[in-house]
């Protein structure tokens, strides 16, 4: 969207508004008869319309920052039209054949309740359009206000109203536009995402099942014992893939394997705490994890990532079977004993985490 710089919207409202002023002025200064009735010289009425006009005007083009105008501010300007329309009008012959000049009041008040219209209050705007129109009925009657132009301020206001219900379905459209346009940008990268997992996991998958395959095929599926031992490791292999992702890398993987095919029960389990973790910063936290678990003969080995906010990354349990109490760690078997326990504090240069 194209827009223009507030303060040349102002320059451009107080230019146009304060075009009034001076012919309000002219036609104090050259026709001043025309506010003289007989026995009574209303000059200073004059005098106070254009002060008001000028306050009020400068109000509406100054005050707020958002496109709608303050309430008090669109009733201060229809009762700032009203009353110039009724401090001018009243000093003025109603009679006269040309009163030039001197009816400048009905294009200023035009101008206060169109700016009330435009910074979106059309109510305030139309009201005081009414009240206007109903004045000069009452004061030069139904022709008054073709005479003196009152018709223009209801097309000004008219146009304003609508240009401004325009404006208003403009935005809407716009903002719907660039909801949608972000919602299709979020679905197409959430695809991608997903099409790039899917596309890892099978290569993933197919590097490390195809050896095992090429066996069944050779043999016909006539597996022996070992075989179907090593079929099991794959598969429990493949689900680390799922329920491990990130927490994961070459030298962990081999460590896995090997604890698993002397028969040590392995879980790897992924809560998404170390998603905001670059992998080239998690490496050297997954090749101390392979460490450990090299080291260790556990039944069961346990890798897990801390939990999101924490200040560690991966914690590690080893356990196996014997008399020891392992409640103390939050374990349900009471008949393992704790052989490896190990917290990796996030690596350097991690974000810090934000507890929820």
């Amino acid at each position: 969207m194209i827009t223009l710089p507030r303060p040349l919207l102002v320059a451009l409202g107080v230019g146009f508004s304060l075009y009034h002023v001076v012919l309000g002025l002219s036609a104090l200064l050259a026709e001043p008869n025309h506010y003289t009735t007989p026995g009574h010289d209303h000059i200073e009425r004059v005098v106070i319309a254009l002060v008001l006009y000028v306050v009020a005007t400068g109000l509406s083009v100054t005050v707020g920052r958002r496109v709608e105008m303050p309430v008090w501010l669109a009733g201060l300007n229809v009762g700032v039209s009203l009353s110039i329309t009724l401090l001018v009008a009243s000093s003025l012959d109603v009679t006269a054949p040309d009163l030039g000049h001197a009816t400048w009041y009905v294009a200023a008040v035009g101008t206060l309740l169109t700016i009330t219209a435009v910074r979106r209050h059309t109510t305030y705007a139309w009201f005081g359009t009414g009240l206007v129109v109903a004045q000069t009925v009452v004061w030069a009657g139904p022709l008054g206000l073709t005479r003196f132009g009152v018709l223009g301020d209801v097309l000004w206001v008219s146009i304003a109203h609508v240009f401004t219900r325009a404006l208003a379905r403009a935005t809407v459209d716009v903002r719907q536009f660039a909801r949608a346009e972000r919602e299709a940008v979020e679905w197409q990268a959430a695809q991608d995402a997903h099409h790039f997992e899917r596309q890892v996991r099978l290569t993933q998958t197919s590097r490390m099942a195809l050896p095992m395959l090429r066996r069944i095929a050779e043999v016909g599926g006539d597996l022996d014992e070992a075989d179907r031992r090593e079929c099991r490791v794959l598969e429990q292999s493949i689900r680390d893939e799922i329920r491990g992702r990130r927490l994961l890398n070459d030298a962990l993987r081999e460590q896995v394997i090997a604890a698993r095919r002397r028969g040590a029960f392995v879980q790897v389990l992924d809560d998404g705490g170390v998603d905001d973790i670059d992998a080239d910063l998690m490496n050297p936290v997954l090749d101390r994890v392979a460490e450990a678990i090299s080291g260790v003969r556990s039944d069961r080995i346990i890798i897990r990532t801390a939990p999101k906010g924490s200040t560690k990354a991966v914690t590690v349990v080893g356990l196996s079977s014997g008399t020891s109490s392992a409640s103390a760690l939050g374990l349900e078997d009471d008949d393992e004993d704790v052989d490896l326990w190990l917290e990796l504090d996030r690596p350097v240069g991690a974000p810090i985490p934000v507890a929820s």
